[in-house]
């Protein structure tokens, strides 16, 4: 199948003794195969500024933005494909953070709130708009990825 990857690029400013009393910058860039650089950070909640960047992406942000972001494509998909025309799409997704039954911390739900403007002749009943988002849902590769087995492979120098 298909390999998609991402560049993660940080270099400290910090002198040594700076940065094992943790007081370093986590402003990162993250750089896409399509060549987008993307400015990332750990989030202001995790590690106060100065040390992190607020106007920055931070990892949980974007897990939450992916998972939106692939159930709005799955939906337009799924829509397509049922005859639907959809003319608009918004969500303002939310994710939760809170601790798990080992006191993990960690993105515990997801909430999508799709706002979706129909075209065409006539629009979804309620009950084919949740078919829709239900197929939606199962299609999505994100959603589907939650329990991806992550390998950590560090390079040697």
């Amino acid at each position: 199948m298909a390999e998609h990857r991402a560049s993660i690029r940080w270099v400290s400013a910090a002198d040594p003794k700076a940065f094992l009393a943790g007081r370093f910058s986590r402003a990162h860039t993250w750089t896409f195969d399509g060549g987008l650089t993307v400015e990332a950070s750990a989030a202001p909640s995790v590690v106060p500024a100065p040390f992190s960047s607020p106007a920055a992406v931070d990892p949980e942000e974007a897990y939450v933005a992916a998972i939106a972001s692939c159930h709005m494509m799955s939906f337009l998909y799924v829509a397509m494909r049922a005859g639907v025309v959809v003319e608009g799409y918004e969500d303002d997704a939310v994710g939760v953070m809170r601790k798990n039954e080992r006191g993990a911390i960690w993105v515990a739900a997801v909430t999508l709130r799709p706002r979706v403007v129909y075209g065409g002749s006539a629009a979804p009943t309620p009950a084919e708009v949740e078919r829709l988002h239900h197929q939606a849902h199962e299609q999505c590769f994100i959603a589907n990825s939650v329990k991806t087995e992550i390998r950590v492979e560090p390079a040697t120098r």
